[in-house]
């Protein structure tokens, strides 16, 4: 089963031609509460210019992209994407950072009281009605979605910061310590920071992925770039507008605008100690490779979900495909629940769909069309939520394997069924994925779960019958497993997994034995 993207809709019932929504704010505007704020989401019209910032200033660039309205195909953000004759500035910033980062446990400790005392204040900003409705429209204007699923970002986004308030910061790099051999000595452990390090964030979900991460990295000390895609970055940039509000140093973090290109360019050149990169099993190869493995990944959009022996009878002598197709059928254009996908584009899907359809046994269980009446630019996607079903058998073939899992970042899903004795079958399908993020069993049956769980590697699994697939909370780990390289997100153990490593420091002061002779050579 691929992930599904998620979509938005309009509180009002405008037309998706009239839809343009970013307009620059006057200086002088009045409602404190947006005080950061240089746009207006729910207004039209005006072109919004962003930059990027380096050594805390913010600064222009020679290259512009013109961001085409994914609703209607029309110009509505042009970015200031520095190019690679521009790169010194932000190769210099990194450097300055030392390898032993802005502060660690013995250096600048009271950074950790700020970065505290930051994330207080950003918290209770996303909490007034007046900045999470701002954030919320705002990602739904450059990444579809519907209002509650925008919303629900924000949420996801200030109940993170609420819960590194105040002294959770240092806790994070709390220490352990061993005794030693003799009085006077004795072993301590630390958690210390990468110094200079990358963030790159996808489109997805432009405030969470890349604020949670980017407050990692603060803090536990580190010095981040911040890339976010260029479609998107509007978000983050008032994001970080904000957190400078809430006394976020200026230089403490550099965010860049730039193509693919520009950006591996800069972080070959300046060799971060660590980049985290979230985004598509593709690009993270890449990275690695270019980066020299010093990476952190959170990649592929893909999952599965296992129903298990909960009925009398077999699932599909149920209403479960009825069901999905009825609930797949309420999604619609008007109010966005179905619309744009920003990384694939109907011909692709719908050209996988096709190849799918030619397997032995395979048939379009709902969806499989293009969307009608919509003036979606052709450089995204746009079609029906799709199931097709693959048998089994066909999907373990090695000519099919490749075909049936590969990574659809859209309304894409394939649905195949399996009799109690072809469960290792199963099994095996999911051994041979390369991609382990999340996944869920949907059982309640003890002994099935204990028998899935204990054959699979994904490293978020949600397991019972209430068992869903892609949520991604502030309360839980979210990441893959089954890669040393793996990154997760949202708690204490991701962070400091991600953003720190381990350094021993061995105290041994004495005193000396009064009876301590020179031993032998040995």
């Amino acid at each position: 089963m691929y992930r599904i993207a998620v979509y938005r809709q309009l509180k009002n019932k405008a037309s998706c031609n009239d839809l343009n929504w970013i307009s620059l704010f006057s200086s002088a505007r009045s409602n404190h509460t947006l005080s950061f704020a240089t746009v207006k989401a729910e207004e039209y019209q005006a072109l919004n210019l962003l930059k990027s910032t380096t050594w805390g200033k913010w600064t222009s660039s020679s290259n512009w992209n013109t961001i085409l309205d994914p609703l209607n195909g029309q110009p509505f953000i042009k970015v200031a994407e520095v190019n690679e004759s521009e790169l010194q500035s932000f190769v210099e910033s990194l450097s300055k950072c030392p390898k032993h980062g802005l502060h660690n446990p013995f250096k600048a400790p009271e950074r950790y009281l700020m970065l505290g005392d930051v994330s207080t204040k950003a918290a209770h900003a996303l909490g007034l009605p007046e900045v999470s409705d701002f954030f919320a429209k705002l990602i739904q204007r450059v990444s579809p979605k519907s209002y509650q699923q925008a919303l629900g970002e924000v949420f996801v986004t200030q109940k993170f910061l609420e819960n590194f308030c105040g002294d959770q910061v240092r806790f994070l790099a709390r220490s352990f310590a061993v005794p030693g051999n003799h009085l006077g000595q004795q072993s301590y452990g630390f958690r210390w920071p990468y110094g200079p390090v990358a963030v790159i964030a996808p489109f997805n979900f432009p405030l969470e992925i890349p604020l949670l991460q980017l407050m990692g990295a603060l803090y536990m000390g580190n010095k981040p770039v911040l890339k976010v895609d260029s479609k998107v970055c509007i978000v983050m940039e008032q994001m970080l507008r904000l957190l400078h509000d809430c006394g976020l140093p200026v230089d403490d973090v550099d965010f860049i605008n730039s193509d693919g290109k520009t950006m591996n360019k800069l972080l070959v050149e300046a060799k971060p100690r660590m980049t985290l990169f979230t985004g598509s099993s593709r690009v993270a190869e890449k990275l690695a490779d270019d980066l020299s493995g010093r990476v952190k990944l959170e990649d592929a959009g893909f999952d599965w979900k296992i129903l298990g022996p909960d009925v009398n009878e077999n699932w599909r002598k149920t209403a479960l495909l009825d069901k999905m197709k009825e609930l797949a059928a309420r999604r619609k254009l008007d109010d966005l629940t179905v619309g744009p996908v920003l990384t694939v584009t109907t011909e692709a899907m719908l050209d996988h769909a096709k190849k799918l359809l030619q397997i032995p046994g395979s048939k379009l269980l709902f969806g499989g069309e293009a969307l009608q009446n919509h003036s979606i630019p052709e450089i995204y996607g746009a079609i029906k939520p799709t199931a097709i079903f693959v048998p089994l058998e066909e999907i373990l073939k090695d000519e099919h394997y490749h075909l049936v899992t590969k990574e659809i970042f859209g309304p894409f899903q394939v649905v195949t069924e399996y009799k109690d004795n072809q469960l290792p079958l199963v099994l095996n399908a999911l051994e041979k994925m390369h991609a382990h993020l999340t996944a869920a069993v949907v059982s309640n049956d003890i002994l099935f779960l204990q028998k899935v769980i204990g054959n699979s590697v994904n490293g978020t699994t949600y397991a019972g019958l209430r068992a869903r697939t892609t949520g991604a909370p502030q309360n839980h780990w979210f990441g893959p497993a089954g890669d040393p390289r793996g990154a997760g997100i949202g708690t204490p153990e991701a962070i400091k997994l991600v953003w720190s490593c381990h350094r021993e420091v061995i105290y041994d002061v004495g005193p000396v034995p009064q009876q301590w002779e020179v031993p032998a050579s040995t």
